[in-house]
């Protein structure tokens, strides 16, 4: 039985682990503990959908961590996480395309930090970089800007999807019997005899061991349990999508010479078949800061005109930002607490989606510390996502599926190419959308350069219909065949 709620009363009795937050890391953490049969776990998410948070707003780059920290815990779960990560892909059938990556350097300064960098790369055990000329530069990247004096070429820097990877995550936990609780915000954690027990928006959840995986609110959550180890800043990150006529400008991941603040503004492919320049760094006090400005806009228009020329001409069709959980620390916040039955996972930036499946697998190291015997581990039976990367086939394309079920032949939303049996595969699925922009995220449903002005109407209409079958979840447990 796969259980999935979004409101009613929580179990009664404790769980053996609850991860609190349904990020890319919170749901690699639960996939995790779902090896173990022994375990009862439970998943909680404040928002109604997994990767709600910084998840869905990543720049969405599978990283090398050629430019870490050396000897960090984010380097080495960086450079361990992006081999997991690769072969999940791989199984799971998250697109990823190795496109590689060019740091640019745009003065003397910049050129002469590319040799430190390289050497860095090589602490890091990235041994594949090379040093190119400017002849070299633009006949790699013909559409750069002029000025450029040279570049670093990392050519294992790719782009993967973030949606479908933390749903991957969460729908393999909840297939394996994992809880997840949707809706379920924590306001207050407190532990009694050897509980912790979690006041949320839906009731108390009581369980023996706890991970603190909640992102921007890890912080928070850290001091109700008495620790004052970090405190997270919100770092807005906006960032401008281009449409799919701007692909053919770009043909690697371009990167300025990173600061202290970050990586800085680069210029993307996507494997959705879009362009993203982006992101701004703006240190908040709102944790809820998600909108746009027109200042942070134009800066980064700015920053793409000397980068990219030519795609200042071409069609935005979105504009989004994120909120990453900056701590004024160069390192993962990641600690057990023994006597607690406590692990905290904060600090989490934007590579957190390349070292997600690592991270889970040292979260469950730390949760051994603490006394917990997990017991044997099984394999799991593999979950295959639908593809929304343009570099694979997609389903309008293929004639075996729609020779099977002519649905995959039957568009929705012409600009994306989204297929009425795709709709219909989303909204019957383990961990369904609650909302049009978690049928977007799963689909890319209404994401193209029309934004849903010619399919909105329909797609809305097939998630009705979804939600008054219960197969988009009305609010109730979704039973299904336990894998």
């Amino acid at each position: 039985m796969t259980v999935v709620t979004t409101e009613g009363s929580l179990p009664p009795q404790p769980y053996d682990v609850a991860v609190v937050g349904a990020g890319v890391v919170g749901s690699a953490i639960a996939r995790a503990l779902a090896r173990h049969p022994r375990l009862r776990v439970a998943l909680v998410e404040a928002q109604d959908d997994v990767g709600q948070g910084t998840s869905k707003a990543n720049t969405a780059i599978l990283h090398t961590g050629f430019d870490a920290v050396p000897g960090s815990l984010e380097a080495r779960l960086v450079r361990e996480g992006a081999r997991l990560l690769t072969a999940y892909a791989a199984e799971s059938g998250i697109p990823v395309e190795r496109v590689g990556a060019l740091l640019v350097a745009w003065d003397e300064e910049q050129l002469a930090a590319l040799p430190r960098l390289a050497r860095k790369a090589v602490r890091n055990d990235c041994h594949d970089t090379r040093l190119l000329g400017p002849a070299e530069l633009y006949a790699r990247e013909p559409h750069l800007g002029p000025g450029a004096l040279g570049a670093l070429h990392v050519p294992g820097e790719s782009v993967v999807c973030p949606w479908t990877t933390t749903l991957a995550y969460a729908t393999q936990a909840v297939r394996n019997g994992v809880h997840l609780h949707l809706e379920c915000r924590v306001e207050q954690a407190t532990r009694r005899d050897g509980v912790h027990e979690l006041t949320t928006t839906r009731g108390t959840l009581r369980t023996h061991r706890l991970v603190n995986a909640a992102g921007l609110h890890a912080d928070a959550l850290d001091r109700q349990l008495g620790h004052d180890d970090f405190t997270v800043t919100p770092r807005r990150g906006q960032l401008l999508v281009y449409d799919k006529f701007a692909r053919p400008l770009v043909r690697h991941i371009l990167l300025p010479v990173p600061t202290a603040l970050g990586k800085g503004v680069l210029v993307a492919p996507t494997v959705h078949g879009n362009v993203l320049l982006g992101p701004t760094a703006e240190d908040l006090d709102d944790k809820r800061a998600t909108g746009s400005t027109a200042d942070g806009l134009a800066a980064l228009r700015e920053q793409g005109r000397r980068v990219l020329p030519a795609l200042l001409d071409e069609e935005v069709t979105a504009v989004y930002a994120g909120l990453r959980a900056a701590t004024g620390h160069e390192d993962y916040r990641v600690r057990a607490h023994p006597g607690q039955g406590y692990v905290t996972v904060g600090g989490i930036r934007s590579t957190g989606l390349t070292a997600s499946a690592a991270l889970a697998e040292h979260v469950l190291a730390l949760l051994r510390e603490t006394g917990l015997d997990p017991g044997p581990a099984r394999d799991l039976e593999p979950v295959r996502m639908p593809n929304l990367g343009e570099a694979f086939p997609r389903p309008y394309q293929r004639a075996d599926l729609i020779a099977a079920d002519p649905s995959y032949g039957t568009l929705v939303c012409h600009c994306e190419r989204v297929s009425l049996g795709e709709i219909r595969d989303a909204l019957a699925g383990p961990v369904p959308p609650r909302s049009l922009d978690g049928l977007r995220r799963r689909t890319r449903a209404r994401a193209g350069r029309c934004q849903g002005f010619h399919c909105g109407a329909a797609v809305r209409a097939l998630f009705e219909e979804g939600r008054r079958d219960g197969s988009a979840g009305s609010g109730a447990t979704v039973q299904g065949d336990r894998a």
